[in-house]
């Protein structure tokens, strides 16, 4: 019996992997997409369902969630002002593969 050949592919500028972490390798990317998941959520709620994040770096990665069309935000003029964060078409699609990720997490928690 032959033993077949692993094709190895470069990860250049058209690797998907590449690509694929360039949009979802941020260190709270993931978190933030699987606690909007098909909700709609505002910008307190996510402060509060992900304690040890940052003021200013959950508005940076939001404001990238929303330029990377993963995450849509609509404004509210009102005062106080009313912001509501939910996931387009582009950000359901992840959705799968987090699940498989919590579903890793929780069979190999250490």
């Amino acid at each position: 019996m032959e033993k077949k050949e692993k094709q190895i592919l470069p990860c250049d500028e058209g690797c998907p992997v590449k690509a694929s972490l360039k949009i979802l390798g941020g260190k709270w990317t993931l978190m933030i997409i699987f606690q909007i998941n098909d909700d709609v959520m505002r910008y307190g709620e996510l402060k509060r369902a992900i304690p040890s994040i940052s003021e200013k770096m959950l508005i940076q990665e939001l404001n990238m969630l929303v330029e990377n069309k993963l995450v849509s935000k609509k404004a509210f003029p009102e005062i106080p002002p009313r912001v509501e964060y939910r996931l387009t078409d582009l950000g359901l699609k992840t959705l799968p593969i987090i699940d498989k990720l919590v579903e890793f997490g929780l069979q190999n928690l250490v």
